[in-house]
Formats: structure tokens, sequence, C-alpha cells
């Protein structure tokens, strides 16, 4: 008996120890645009949900530029060990491995939830000769390529706007990139830009201050939150577009991670508080669970995918 003891001991010693509760140590989340754009609120407003409720740090790193390709890369190549998520946005995520070869795959990803879904504006400085789409398209008639037009990237929901305005006005806009919408309201309200491409929340702080007019919300309806704001296709012009923020990890995360950061996601998203905090941020949730949002990945894969084949969106 003693000796079957004796084995037993030894046996529990020599068993590795159990893993510990996920997360131990802080997580970094990855922001592919620069502070104060719509990535990094979403990201930072979750982040401080998700330290109170799972009692780690959880640390904002922006990683800007080419449209969000770095941050997503950066993402990508991250190791799948659960201390590592990052925010992804719709459609640059997958417009940017169809028209170029990109440092990532979308496959590299694994979809955690989607968390925000803001629709697009069309904005100018107040003092802007531009009173109205109409006053725009007038102007860039008169002058072909004469009017800038600022977003943050080739493949974004802004660039696809500007692209469907051009095609159904015949007119030629010269598009601006900028490695963030904070650096793009910059560059509109110093003047250096005519016309921006920014989400209706993103802007809604100018648009109230009276510091940018909107000539148009790229949506199907008006915006609770600006009605008196047309929409392009009250204008004569069939766009609607928006800009999708989730989160995602590199493939391979563990899956006690991956379900708790789902659920935690879920429950912000369904909480009054944070609802409030969203609203006063002008953070417009659409919460999907990690299945929904990788179905609408795939969804938008194949509808750009389709676009580029019928017709490139860049030479």
């Amino acid at each position: 008996m003693r000796r079957i003891l004796a084995l037993l001991l030894l046996a529990c010693l020599a068993a590795p120890p159990a893993l510990a509760a996920w997360p131990e140590r802080p997580v970094t989340i990855i922001v592919p645009f620069g502070p104060g754009g719509g990535a990094d609120i979403a990201a930072r407003s979750l982040g401080r949900w998700l330290e109170g409720r799972l009692g780690q740090p959880f640390v904002i790193v922006n990683r800007a530029g080419a449209g969000g390709e770095i941050g997503f890369a950066a993402l990508a190549r991250a190791a799948p060990e659960g201390y590592t998520i990052g925010v992804v946005t719709l459609p640059n995520l997958v417009t940017i491995p169809i028209e170029r070869r990109a440092q990532y795959a979308v496959e590299q990803l694994t979809a955690i939830a989607n968390l925000v879904d803001d629709v697009g504006g069309v904005f100018v400085r107040a003092d802007s000769r531009f009173h109205s789409l109409a006053d725009l398209i007038a102007a860039a008639k008169r002058q072909p390529g004469a009017v800038s037009f600022g977003t943050t990237g080739i493949g974004t929901y802004a660039h696809f706007g500007m692209l469907a305005v051009e095609a159904q006005a015949g007119v030629t806009l010269t598009p601006v990139a900028y490695s963030g919408t904070a650096a793009m309201r910059a560059a509109l309200l110093q003047g250096d830009l005519q016309v921006a491409g920014i989400s209706m929340t993103d802007a809604v702080a100018e648009l109230q201050a009276g510091q940018v007019r909107a000539l148009g919300q790229m949506a199907a309806e008006r915006w609770s939150g600006a009605p008196d704001v047309p929409t392009l296709r009250e204008q004569g012009f069939d766009v609607v577009l928006s800009s999708m923020r989730g989160f995602a990890a590199p493939a391979g995360m563990p899956a006690e991670a991956l379900r708790r950061l789902s659920a935690e996601i879920a429950a912000a998203a369904a909480d009054p508080e944070f609802r409030r905090l969203a609203e006063r941020q002008a953070m417009p949730l659409r919460y999907l669970d990690g299945a929904g949002f990788a179905a609408e990945i795939a969804a938008q894969q194949g509808r750009f995918r389709a676009q580029w084949q019928a017709k490139p969106w860049r030479e």
C-alpha cells in the first residue's frame, strides 16, 4: 500500500500543471488605423469593457497604413495564443487581397464577432462652395479631376462610394488616401481637402459643431443621428455603403479564449450601459457572432471578387 501511495504521489508531482484560465496576462488589440477614428473608438470602448469583465489590461496598438493592410498583416502574423486580437473592417479586409498581392490572407484570421456597422457619408468644410451633391457634380464636370475626394485608402467603403458617384454622374474626381479618419478630418478642416468620404458617426461631432456640411449619406434610409441629411439615393445615386467594424484573431486561437471573447462581446452589445456609451460616442452597434461575422466576410469576398472581375477598381 505504501508503495502504491508513493507512486501516486510521484505521478501527481510529475503531472503538468493545469492550464490557467484565460486571460492570465494583458491582451493586445491591434487597430489598423490611426487614433481617433471609428475603428480606434470601437477598440478602446470594448477594451475598457473587457478589462472590467476579465481583469486584465487590453492594450491598444495602432498600426495604420495601406488602407488597413499593415494592421491586418500584423494580426495575421501574431502568435495565436489568445493574447493578440484586432479590429477588422469591411469591406477593405476582403478587397485588399483581391486587388493586389497582400501581406495577409483572410483565411489567416478567425472571426470573433462584429460590433459596429457605420454608414458612409460625403462631407465638405462648412464654408465650402459645395452646398449640395449637385454642386460638387457640376464643379467636377466643369473641371475633370479638380475636385479632391479623401478616403482611408483604395478598397474602402468611401473609395467605392466615390467610384460609384463618378460612374453614375460621368465625372472624374481625384482620390486622396489618408492613414486614418482622424487625419482626413484634420485635412478637411484645414482646407487641404475639398471632399471627404467619412462615416456619418465619425464626423457627427464636427457636423453638430457646424464645422462641416454633409452633402449626403450612403444609406438606404436616413440615419436617425442626422435626419436632415439626404441619402445619395434621394439625390439620384444608387449608393449604399457602410464600414463594418468587428474583431478577429490569428487563426488557431485557443477555443476557450475565442469562446470567452465572443460571449463578452455579445454581453457588451446587449448591456444597457455599454449601449448608452455607444450612443454617446455615435457608435452604431450591429452585433454578429463569430459564425455570422464569418458569413458576412465570405459574402463580401464573393461580391467584391465578382465586381473586380467585371471591372477592376484600380489599375
